[in-house]
């Protein structure tokens, strides 16, 4: 039986232009190299996988070479022929997680010393250098500053922030960055092609994710996918091999929460949990989702890490979903996400939030039309008593002729009704008496702070939004003269009514001025002059209960932050406050010498 090679060491780059997702490195040390402008130490940093100790080898080799065309190596000489076959002694790698103390770096040192025998350059390697002791740094400083000249050192390391600031300053340092998506989906199709295994986009596409910018972790998975499929790598069968929720899933979930189907998102999160995933790989998986699916309306598509059918399928969920909703699911999502790990019952938070985000599908979806409730029905009555409001004396006739004709807002089957009512006097004493019945209901309605006119038309409006509303119109509004003396009289009454029932606001009306009847009150911050206008109505009613106003109340709010910095709480307030309360703490705190400031 053949031996099996891994593709990670397989299809390890031999050359500089072989290295995947790392151009900028590569065509910095092929210049280097052609020009003959070596450092003598270098720093490879950067995540896992990402061709870290590989460029170190190329590199070792290049500069070894004895024919190198435009920095790279030839792969002919004798130095490349033994660097291949594992046979150079040229170059040295040490890993430092298992070498990290004093006496390992001083063996190095004497190796150091030692010429090499065939090439111009020794060349150290030393892996994961963030492992070394804190003694061996130091140890290793003034050879690494100051090496022979034909010693070079290439430190690689994962975690450059461990590293002391003394090595770093001595070394060229080039950061690796995360393998894209879309390199790492390519090189994966090319070592398909070699090993003769048919592979679709989205299979290519789940690895590539899955791997993390990893090009090394990507190859394990296609070796892992390759021995459970065989020879054809599909999406479905990849995405059970590496035990991954698959892309339908979240494209799923997606449509049932943008159609307001909580039951259903319910359902299918119930499914991904009997797969034997956890909650948070299903929440942060989808949330993921939902940021792809912003990303992909617009210019910045090109921000979503997909090849192929994905991103069209991505594109096309993505124009059927409003921004504010992908905007309210993500924002849901983070924040479940942040609780999930200290919530005791996590299935519960996930499916509050699914539930939540429904909700924000579902008012997506409602066309809710203007909510005015106009009557279909005919109320003669009513609506002569409501167009005559002002009027001093009732109609004497119902002749539909003086009556406005702008103001009068219910069906038209009401217009035309009334050029059919008789004049005889029976029905006139009918509407006189019905207007009187009305008007004791107005009254009580306004006192309320609700206009019954208000409620014919299906509002629910207060008195200064009614009185606001006729302005508005150019109606003249009702506003009792003796407001001010009023408001006054049943100041101290209304300010203990509205400190018992509301505390946080009553203390604002300590130091309220009456004017005519605008009552001013002086904040000291935007908060509680928001929670003021948001009830508004309310103080309204119950001003006008305790003064007996019969007509308009205004209240004007001003924020000055002033009121709080004029009336500071000190320590040394609270400790007279504390004193006068019990005399016995001033001699508490001097037999046990306790500090007061």
């Amino acid at each position: 039986m053949e031996n099996f090679v891994v593709s990670a060491r397989k299809y390890r780059p031999a050359t500089f232009a072989s290295v995947v997702g790392q151009r900028h490195i590569t065509s910095t040390l092929k210049n280097a190299i052609e020009r003959g402008q070596l450092a003598h130490a270098y720093l490879f940093c950067g995540p896992r996988g990402v061709g870290k100790t590989t460029c170190a080898r190329i590199f070792a080799k290049s500069i070894n070479c004895l024919n190198p065309q435009a920095g790279e190596a030839c792969n002919e000489c004798e130095s490349c022929r033994s660097f291949n076959e594992g046979r150079s002694l040229n170059v040295h790698e040490l890993d430092a997680a298992s070498n990290n103390s004093v006496d390992d770096i001083r063996n190095l040192i004497e190796q150091v010393r030692i010429i090499p025998q065939q090439g111009r350059y020794s060349v150290f390697v030393i892996d994961e250098v963030h492992m070394l002791s804190s003694a061996a740094f130091n140890a290793f400083l003034k050879t690494l500053e100051e090496p022979p000249q034909h010693a070079i050192f290439v430190l690689a390391t994962t975690e450059k922030h461990k590293i002391i600031p003394t090595i770093l300053s001595r070394c060229q340092i080039y950061d690796f960055n995360r393998i894209r998506v879309e390199d790492g989906v390519e090189y994966l199709r090319y070592i398909a092609t070699k090993e003769g295994v048919a592979a679709d986009d989205e299979a290519l596409n789940l690895i590539a994710h899955k791997a993390d910018g990893g090009m090394r972790d990507a190859l394990s998975m296609f070796d892992k996918a390759v021995s459970f499929c065989g020879s054809s790598l599909n999406y479905k069968d990849v995405a059970a091999t590496l035990n991954v929720l698959d892309y339908d899933t979240y494209f799923k979930a997606t449509e049932l929460l943008l159609a307001g189907n909580y039951v259903g998102a319910l359902m299918l999160f119930d499914e991904v949990l009997t797969k034997g995933f956890s909650p948070q790989v299903f929440i942060s998986g989808l949330n993921a989702h939902m940021r792809d699916l912003l990303m992909a309306k617009g210019p910045a598509v090109s921000l979503v890490e997909f090849t192929g059918t994905l991103v069209e399928r991505y594109k096309a969920q993505a124009a059927a979903c409003d921004e504010m909703f992908l905007f309210g699911a993500i924002s849901l999502l983070t924040e479940a996400d942040g609780k999930i790990r200290q919530s005791s019952n996590q299935r519960l938070l996930v499916e509050l939030g699914l539930m939540k985000i429904a909700g924000l599908g579902q008012k997506k979806n409602d066309e809710v039309a203007s909510t005015t409730f106009v009557t279909d029905f005919a109320l003669p009555e009513l609506v002569a008593v409501a167009a005559m409001p002002q009027q001093p004396a009732p109609v004497p006739t119902p002749s539909p002729a003086p009556q406005p004709a702008q103001r009068v807002e219910p069906a038209p089957q009401v217009e035309s009704a009334a050029p059919a009512q008789s004049p005889a006097p029976a029905p006139t004493q009918g509407v006189e008496v019905g207007e009187s019945k009305l008007r004791r209901a107005t009254r009580r309605q306004t006192s309320a702070g609700v206009s019954i006119n208000n409620l014919l038309n299906g509002e629910a409006l207060t008195a200064t939004e009614q009185a606001a509303k006729e302005a508005a119109k150019g109606e003249v509004v009702e506003i009792d003269p003796a407001c001010e003396e009023k408001i006054t009289l049943a100041k101290e009454s209304f300010i203990e009514r509205i400190r018992r029932e509301r505390p946080r606001i009553g203390v604002a009306f300590l130091n309220m001025s009456v004017t005519g009847n605008v009552v001013r009150l002086a904040v000291p911050s935007r908060e509680l002059h928001d929670e003021i206008m948001h009830d508004k109505a309310e103080l309204q009613r119950m001003i006008a209960e305790h003064s007996k106003v019969k007509g308009l109340i205004e209240i004007e709010v001003e924020v000055n932050e002033q009121i709080k910095a004029s009336r500071p709480i000190t320590l040394e307030d609270r400790l007279k406050h504390l004193v006068a309360k019990n005399e016995r703490l001033v001699e508490m705190i001097e037999r046990l010498k306790l500090d007061t400031e």
